[in-house]
């Protein structure tokens, strides 16, 4: 259940309802999800949130299919239910196959795996691994 009343168009400032418009325009969609429905109570963080998502989300040297993928395995990891659901329809509509999604689980699950045994052991980092300055 949420914690904030889900908004409707008719009960949002003009200065959400102008975030949801450019939404539907950006989607080429009429549908508003409920996390900016929820972020309608709050229209800066609304607006702000939107567009950070835009600048993230676009196209560049990441292809728009690989950052959802990125997005369902950070969701996965920070047990986000709405960002995995959300971002596993994004993906599935930017070309995301079964294939696809069953490998990008077997990587997370991997990941999950191997990241807390490294942390449980402490591993220290080999030098050839770290960062170049």
């Amino acid at each position: 259940m949420a914690t904030v009343r889900l908004l409707t168009d008719e009960e949002v400032s003009a200065e959400a309802l102008a975030v949801f418009d450019d939404i539907r325009a950006t989607r080429n969609t009429d549908y508003i999800n409920n996390f900016w429905r929820a972020l309608a109570h709050d229209p800066t963080l609304l607006k702000a949130t939107w567009e950070r998502l835009k600048t993230v989300m676009a196209p560049g040297a990441l292809d728009p299919l690989m950052k959802e993928m990125l997005y369902i395995a950070v969701s996965v990891a920070n047990n986000c239910e709405y960002c995995v659901h959300s971002h596993s329809a994004a993906a599935r509509a930017k070309g995301m196959t079964d294939q696809m999604q069953a490998e990008l689980l077997a990587v997370i699950a991997m990941a999950s795996q191997t990241n807390a045994l490294a942390t449980a052991l402490q591993v220290p980092v080999d030098d050839r691994f770290k960062a170049r300055a």
